[in-house]
């Protein structure tokens, strides 16, 4: 029965977002009502709980567990942009013993063993599969139920969330005691117009969102943060990709070189965290910038973004919220804790958010600490939440499953390590993927990336 099944939207709260959840709450609801069946239960996760970590899901395990253990058979868990065909569904999870436990998704692997997975099944990481979040995913209740008697006896440990989609899979899969992903057909991540979507129960529409015309060049300002050992190989790669398409762009550094320019900020290079070298970015941009740009984003001498992308999922954000957005990581959300944008992938403020920070007291506790937990820490603590978009990527193409990125534009990746930068650009972030470079045009196939 429909009413038996619960289902949570990954939906944020920023205006934006929360719309579009709101939207697909209303398209579920609608269908049931039009299937003349009870309504099911439908949740947004940044509605049900004020704490940082909903977002991570497992701490709302033992909610889930108390309130629906008894009268529901299945959690659904999808993101705002996926799409459900209510009597598929029904039908797919018709199939499944409900009474046993089962975590049913739509199956994504690493091909090789990557940094953000921390390298695990280095030996042969196809093996281990997890799920496509963006395809919808299901827990039965029984193995809810298992997971919050875990939960209580043994509380999350509080340290990072960097790929929660992978990190719930091994969670569930408790080093081969507990079940691995069951792959469902019907869960998919076609967009809804394609021919292939008959048999799907879910489909999935959005690649890059647009909600008009993108915002103006002169609109984003680019902070790049690099220092003097960089200046030879790493910008040379940024001025010969994506710096053209930005309007307004500086070099900070530790070095005032006239050849890029870069601008010394006055702040010593350090090894780790870049704190200090940031706070200083944006105290300048409060200060020098011309009072009408709305957007900064900061980004390493060795990220890789689209400007244009950007610009165009820019017009789906209001400049007058203060914003804070791009790729989230958690930090101790089991216990307390808080999100950030993780640096390697762009951050992305609104002139609004750098205002609230700035006239708050709050700091770099060291020149030297992760400038972007920092952040993640202070906004945390001025009540502004982080705004995620998965087109942001803290590592390289070759780290995340091709069928994950199938369904995106990306707008960023990070790292120059064991690529060629300039290739990995145009494959993958140049406005039109066959760009001329140096007089001559060319064409990468992403398959050899």
């Amino acid at each position: 029965e429909l009413k038996e099944i619960v289902f949570i939207i990954q939906s944020q709260s920023n205006s934006f977002h929360s719309k579009r959840a709101e939207d697909l709450k209303r398209d579920i609801l609608k269908q049931a009502a039009d299937l003349g069946k009870e309504l099911p239960t439908v949740l947004l996760i940044h509605q049900m709980d004020q704490h940082e970590g909903a977002w991570t899901i497992l701490p709302l395990m033992r909610d889930f567990s108390v309130t629906y253990g008894r009268n529901s058979s299945w959690i659904f868990f999808c993101e705002e942009d996926t799409r459900i065909q209510l009597v598929k569904l029904l039908e797919t999870l018709g199939r499944f013993d409900e009474s046993k436990e089962w975590f049913l998704g739509k199956a994504l692997y690493d091909e090789e063993s990557t940094i953000i997975h921390h390298y695990a099944f280095a030996e042969n990481p196809t093996v281990f599969k997890f799920p496509d979040f963006a395809a919808g995913w299901a827990l039965s209740i029984p193995l809810v139920n298992k997971l919050a008697k875990k939960l209580k006896s043994e509380p999350l440990k509080s340290d990072f969330t960097i790929d929660l989609k992978h990190e719930i899979a091994l969670y569930i899969w408790q080093k081969g005691e507990g079940p691995h992903l069951t792959p469902v057909p019907e869960f998919c991540t076609d967009n809804v117009s394609s021919h292939k979507v008959d048999h799907c129960a879910t489909t999935f529409s959005n690649f890059l969102p647009l909600c008009g015309e993108p915002v103006e060049k002169e609109d984003v300002f680019v902070a790049v943060k690099t220092c003097q050992k960089f200046h030879g190989d790493r910008i040379p790669v940024v001025k010969q990709t994506w710096e053209r398409e930005a309007a307004l762009i500086e070099y900070y550094s530790d070095f005032a070189d006239i050849s890029i320019p870069t601008i010394d900020l006055g702040v010593p290079n350090t090894e780790r965290g870049h704190c200090g070298k940031t706070f200083a970015i944006l105290e300048r941009f409060l200060n020098h910038s011309s009072a009408r740009t709305p957007w900064l984003v900061i980004v390493d001498d060795d990220t890789l973004i689209s400007i244009f992308r950007l610009r165009k999922l820019l017009s789906c954000y209001d400049p007058n919220e203060p914003i804070f957005l791009g790729e989230r990581y958690g930090y101790g959300l089991g216990t307390g804790g808080y999100s950030y944008i993780t640096g390697g992938g762009g951050m992305i403020f609104s002139k609004v958010a750098v205002e609230n920070l700035l006239a708050s007291k709050c700091r770099c506790y060291s020149m030297d600490a992760p400038d972007d937990m920092v952040l993640g820490m202070c906004f945390s603590g001025l009540g502004i939440p982080v705004t995620h978009s998965p087109l942001f990527h803290q590592a390289r193409p070759m780290d995340y499953p091709k069928d994950y990125l199938s369904h995106q534009i990306p707008v960023s990746f990070h790292k120059h390590w064991n690529i060629d930068p300039v290739k990995v650009y145009f494959t993958w972030l140049a406005p039109n993927t066959e760009e001329s470079l140096n007089g001559k045009k060319v064409g990468y196939n992403r398959e050899d990336l």
